[in-house]
């Protein structure tokens, strides 16, 4: 195990030589045919002819040196670009590490590495920043090195073989837009400006998760740098332990500078959304909770209570007002949608944006915020949702509650979301046996937030809690690492799978230098 693909460097030089597949190049997003993933590492290899040591009489001046290898940048503390540098996805989340790295290269990676641990600091890498609170909020993250890998974000399409190839900052859109034009698809997240690289290693919970399981189950290889400086491509024959750690066990084993996974030949859905004032809001989730009982494997839906405020960026039908929502995508003719929809359309909504559309318009199905915005949420996973289940729900977010949440969503899972049914898709479509995480054992996924205005941060932090303690009582035995926004026992997360994951960890990372917002080993 742990072994380079291209065989055993010596402790004097690791370097990351003989490696297959290299670095996709930003200026050329899209390449079609195999070709485009059966290239060298020269450029990295000629970068590694010793090991980068550093050995001045302070971290800043050591830093400082380290500033002068990288083919990105370092931003340190009181520099002019430090404030940007550090900036999370979530603007309430502080981040204040020892140093950022904002790499150009994948070379970038393995110089960061090599160098914390020469200096005694730990890496943590992040791309888009989602998902940082519970790694900003650890006591010793003022003696981690940040290696930010947002401008890392080349895409290339291998069309015959239906795989993308992405680097560790490309965002969803960047995938969609380069595989759209020829008639692929993506398990893609639920915003054009989610990070691929951790919505992936953490699960991946897409429009099209019944039918086609977890993102994380259509990884098909990865290039890793793990603590000891190596470059190494992992895939189900090499390395196995560490590619099963990686699909759903998250960022905790290294950093990860590129990924393959699946395409799938899905170019039109039938999706949209239908829309009620929110006192409609009993009527319209227990028909929802009784409709998704029913559905086939071929749709999935989210249901939303909205507390919208005035902002001029929100189109009128929007703006200042409290809604429900029915979000759907469903993989049929419209003639069958439409049966299908039925029981929901009975109650006469308000809006009912649903049509025949491209998989690209997915991306724009949610109305996610387009740029970073403060938050505070987290995430449950229940085992059912039923009209009991629904009335604890309304009692914290529906009508006449007292909430300052902004949103409060329940998506449908099961299909082949279920453990048992992932495995049997995988033999079925002849893709790796899945990872740590093949699904969830859980019929729902919960996730609420808020935005932490001036004089509302205690209001929004209660709120949470109420709505959480109220349908406890139905809370799953698993927890979605992804949704996961404060932090958790690693067995919350991984269940008794956690001693295998642990004994990965041990294994690549015995010192524990890669860290991640929800490690194993906590």
């Amino acid at each position: 195990m742990n072994t380079p693909v291209s065989g055993a460097a010596s402790s004097a030089d690791r370097s990351a030589q003989d490696l297959p597949v290299s670095p996709v190049s930003p200026v050329s997003p899209v390449v079609d045919g195999p070709a485009a993933r059966v290239t060298d590492l020269a450029s990295v290899r000629a970068r590694h002819e010793r090991p980068d040591y550093i050995v001045p009489t302070s971290r800043e001046e050591a830093l400082a040196a380290f500033a002068t290898r990288v083919d990105g940048r370092v931003s340190l503390p009181g520099d002019a670009g430090w404030d940007a540098d550090r900036l999370a996805w979530n603007l309430a989340v502080d981040q204040r590490p020892a140093a950022v790295v904002v790499a150009a290269s994948a070379d970038d990676a393995v110089k960061t590495v090599r160098v914390a641990a020469a200096m005694g600091l730990g890496v943590a890498a992040q791309s888009t920043g989602h998902n940082a609170g519970p790694l900003a909020a650890q006591a010793d993250f003022d003696d981690v090195v940040l290696l930010r890998m947002h401008e890392l974000r080349g895409v290339e399409i291998d069309v015959e073989a239906r795989i993308a190839r992405i680097q560790p900052g490309a965002q969803w859109g960047d995938v969609v837009a380069a595989a759209t034009p020829h008639g692929l698809a993506a398990l893609a997240g639920s915003s054009h400006d989610v990070g691929v690289m951790g919505y992936t290693l953490g699960g991946g919970v897409s429009w099209l998760a019944r039918s086609h399981g977890l993102a994380a189950n259509q990884v098909l290889a990865a290039e890793i740098v793990t603590a000891d400086g190596e470059l190494r491509r992992i895939d189900a024959e090499h390395d196995e332990d560490l590619f099963w750690a990686i699909r759903g066990g998250g960022g905790d084993f290294g950093v990860v500078t590129a990924l393959e996974f699946r395409l799938f030949p899905i170019t039109e859905v039938v999706a949209g959304m239908m829309l009620w004032p929110l006192e409609a809001a009993e009527d319209v989730l227990q028909a929802w909770a009784a409709w998704t009982g029913g559905l086939p494997d071929s749709v999935t839906s989210t249901v939303r209570v909205l507390r919208l405020p005035p902002l001029p960026e929100l189109p009128p039908f929007l703006a200042g007002r409290s809604l429900v929502v029915v979000e759907a995508v469903c993989q049929e003719t419209p003639e069958r949608a439409a049966q299908l929809l039925a029981p929901l359309r009975a109650l006469a909504p308000e809006i009912d944006t649903v049509h025949p559309q491209s998989v690209a318009e997915l991306l724009q199905l949610h109305m996610d915020p387009p740029v970073p915005t403060p938050g505070h949420g987290d995430g449950m996973m229940l085992s059912e949702f039923s009209p009991a289940t629904v009335r604890a729900f309304l009692d914290a977010v529906g009508p006449g509650a007292e909430t300052a949440l902004l949103s409060a969503e329940i998506r449908h899972l099961g299909g082949a979301v279920d453990p048992d049914a992932a495995l049997a898709l995988a033999a079925e479509h002849e893709v790796p046996v899945p990872g740590v995480v093949s699904g969830f054992d859980a019929q729902y996924l919960v996730y609420a937030v808020g935005i932490p205005m001036p004089g509302i941060g205690d209001a929004l932090v209660k709120s949470l809690g109420r709505l959480f303690s109220r349908i406890e009582p139905w809370r799953a035995p698993v927890e979605y690492l992804n949704f996961a926004e404060h932090a958790r026992s690693a067995e919350q997360l991984w269940g008794d799978r956690v001693h295998r994951l642990r004994a990965v960890k041990l294994d690549v990372d015995p010192q524990g230098l890669i860290r991640s917002n929800h490690p194993v080993r906590r």
